[in-house]
Formats: C-alpha cells, sequence, structure tokens
C-alpha cells in the first residue's frame, strides 16, 4: 500500500472519533485570549495520539511537534482556535451549550483537522526526515494572535508553514489554491467630526457635523473610483457613524469607524493619505474640522508560488479535485508569518449551508477526515522536497 492510500485510509478509521471532538469543541467555545478549556483538550487529545507537546509561551494555544529520527527542515501546520460572540441558530444536536458563543467560522473544524493530521505523522514517523510542527493558535479572530505568536519567537527556524480556511460553497473533497494575494489586508480607522452645535430649529447658527460626516461617507467612495489605481481591488467601508442625544439638537460633535481592505501593498500604502485628504478638505469646506486616525492591522495573505504548487501535488496523491480559489476580502493573520516565512493558505470544501460568521453556520464533518490527510501529506511532501 502507498503511503497516500495508508494516510486516506487510516484518516476514514479515525474520522468518528475525529467527528467527536470536534463536537465536544463546537458545545463549549471560547472567546478570543480565553481557549483555556479548549487548549487543555487540544494538549490532552495530542497526548493520547502520542504527540510530543512543546511548551509555549502564551496563556492560550499549543504547539505540539513530530520529530522524525532523519535530520532535515522544519515546516509548520497552524490551525486557530478561537470561537465568536454569536447566539447560534444551527439545527444541530451538538449545538453550543454556552450562550452568546459560537464556533461561527469553523475553527472548530480546522483544529480537529490539525489533530487528525497530527495524529496521522506521528504513526509515520518512520517517513519523516526533519519536524513537522503542528501550532493551534488562539485569537484570530481579532487580529492579534499570530502577532503574538511571532512576538514570542514560536516562528523561529521555521522554513514554510502551510494553513487553510474552510469554504462552505466548496464540496467536500474539493480545495481551492492561488499563488497571490487570496485574501485582504485588514486595517481600521476613526473619524472624529468637530462642528458647533445648537437649536435644530436654527441651523444656519450651527456647523453640523452630521451632515459634514454624511458628505466624508459619500466622498471616501472617490477614493476607491477615482483615487485607487483601476488595476487595484480595494474596498472602503464606513460601518458606524454615531452623533447626537436628542431629537431637537445639532450636536457638536461626530465619530464614525470603518474598515479599508487592499489586495496590493502600493494601493495598501496610498489609501491612508488619500483618505486624511478627503476628510479633512470635505470637513473644511463646511466649516468644520476632522481628524482621521489610522489602525494598521494586517497585511494581504500572499501564497508561495512554489509551495501552492507542492500543495496541488499533494491533493493529486489523495485524489482531491483542485480548483483556483476566488480571493476575498475577509482578512487572515496568517498573512503575518508569511511575511517571515514562505506560506501557503487554502480553501477546504466543506459542503456547509451558511457563509462564515452566521449564526446558523454549519460544515459537513466528512471534511475532518479530508483535511487531516492532505496535511499530513502535504507537510511529508514539504519536508522532502526542502530537503
Amino acid at each position: 500500500m502507498s503511503r497516500s492510500e495508508w494516510l486516506k485510509q487510516e484518516a476514514a478509521k479515525h474520522s468518528e472519533t475525529w467527528s467527536a471532538m470536534r463536537r465536544e469543541l463546537h458545545q463549549y467555545p471560547e472567546l478570543s485570549n480565553e481557549e483555556f478549556e479548549t487548549t487543555k483538550k487540544i494538549r490532552s487529545w495530542l497526548e493520547q495520539a502520542g504527540v510530543t507537546l512543546l511548551p509555549f509561551p502564551l496563556p492560550t494555544g499549543v504547539l505540539a511537534e513530530i520529530k522524525g529520527d532523519k535530520p532535515g527542515p522544519v515546516i509548520m501546520l497552524r490551525a486557530d482556535i478561537d470561537a465568536l460572540p454569536i447566539f447560534e441558530e444551527a439545527d444541530v444536536d451538538y449545538k453550543s451549550k454556552v450562550d452568546g458563543k459560537m464556533h461561527a467560522c469553523g475553527h472548530d473544524f480546522h483544529t480537529t483537522s490539525m489533530i487528525g493530521a497530527a495524529t496521522l505523522l506521528q504513526a509515520r514517523r518512520e517517513d519523516i526526515a526533519g519536524t513537522v510542527r503542528i501550532l493551534f493558535q488562539p485569537a484570530e479572530e481579532i487580529a492579534v494572535g499570530a502577532k503574538a505568536v511571532i512576538e514570542a519567537k514560536v516562528l523561529d527556524g521555521v522554513q514554510a508553514i502551510f494553513g487553510m480556511h474552510n469554504k462552505p460553497e466548496l464540496p467536500v473533497g474539493t480545495i481551492g489554491l492561488k499563488p497571490g494575494p487570496l485574501m485582504a489586508s485588514v486595517d481600521r480607522f476613526e473619524i472624529e467630526v468637530y462642528g458647533k452645535g445648537g437649536h435644530a430649529g436654527i441651523p444656519n447658527a450651527t456647523v453640523d457635523p452630521i451632515v459634514v460626516s454624511s458628505a466624508i461617507v459619500s466622498a471616501l467612495q472617490t477614493v476607491i473610483s477615482r483615487n485607487a489605481s483601476p488595476r487595484h481591488s480595494a474596498v472602503v467601508s464606513v460601518t458606524r457613524l454615531e452623533s447626537g442625544t436628542t431629537w431637537n439638537v445639532i450636536p457638536d460633535t461626530a465619530q464614525m469607524e470603518g474598515t479599508v481592505r487592499t489586495f496590493e501593498p502600493e494601493a495598501r500604502a496610498a489609501i491612508p493619505e488619500q483618505m486624511r485628504r478627503v476628510v479633512e478638505q470635505v470637513a473644511n469646506g463646511f466649516g468644520a474640522t476632522a481628524k482621521l486616525i489610522w489602525h494598521g492591522m494586517l497585511s494581504a495573505v500572499q501564497n508561495d508560488a512554489a509551495l501552492v504548487e507542492l500543495v496541488a501535488e499533494a491533493a493529486a496523491l489523495q485524489q482531491l479535485t483542485v480548483v483556483e480559489a476566488e480571493p476575498t476580502m475577509g482578512g487572515e493573520d496568517f498573512a503575518l508569518y508569511q511575511e517571515l516565512v514562505p506560506g501557503n493558505f487554502l480553501w477546504m470544501g466543506t459542503s456547509g449551508t451558511e457563509q462564515w460568521h452566521h449564526p446558523k453556520f454549519t460544515l459537513n464533518e466528512g471534511a475532518i477526515e479530508v483535511s487531516a490527510a492532505l496535511f499530513a501529506e502535504t507537510a511529508l511532501l514539504a519536508l522532502e522536497k526542502l530537503a
């Protein structure tokens, strides 16, 4: 029996066990940087599989290692482990038992899949020339987990990193691959508008910050339509606008916040100054003043072309269907790892019924054995190729 056939058959044998793990995680979701019980469960399951646990310098999260008897490269597989503050509405018998918290993005699936990959790799240690580390990362949903991992030097010595996100619209047995940008950079902005308040019936004696804010919201769209290059993909979204406290008083100030998403580094670098100019000049035209506050967060996920080809080869060995991954303006802090080492992030088909972050989000658990076998295959192939 070939190695690929063995991985596939062995994954099928573990299918029910891994589904039970995923349902356990699903019923007891924990928010970012609060994944204490989740961490304990992951450690326990890995220990039961005989996988070595390494010291992990953060309060939550796990780092495991399968080290071969022969020297070789060091690669990393990564899963995220946190849930979201959402009330679950999915009609499943393993529904969240924690009010207001839910694995609505499938991180329970990611976690279980990588436990499965670790289990398979541990059983094939004789095939390993080098080291496979498996990172179970906290706090992806608030975009601080990867940064903390990097600052703790967990990535030191790693030569390539692989990760995934479930993709509900792709069927089980299909993966999406794409070199270059796959997920957008993520930045946040705040805007403060300063006008002059007064009586709502005497607006001529005021500088209405609500009117000014409305004009700024409309004008910000010209940053994309007239300032950004037509060759670039970018989004500016104002997601909160607050002003005033009652019905008959024009307030002094207004506050806005929102997000900017881009794929190209040059677009990301240019947009803050373009927005600042629009915000200040529009406000000045009304006799008001305004201030833009910029919060840079995440770069775009940029897949290494050689690693994309490697994963495609692993997928072929596992007899999976490969399609071109459709990019999304959603963000992922996996991008921060790719700034330091080559990486590949893929879409894993899960035959889901709803999109990410929906209260009725579900997925087909048959994808667990598929993804576990694929990542084990990818790890073994990567060690061979990098050597």
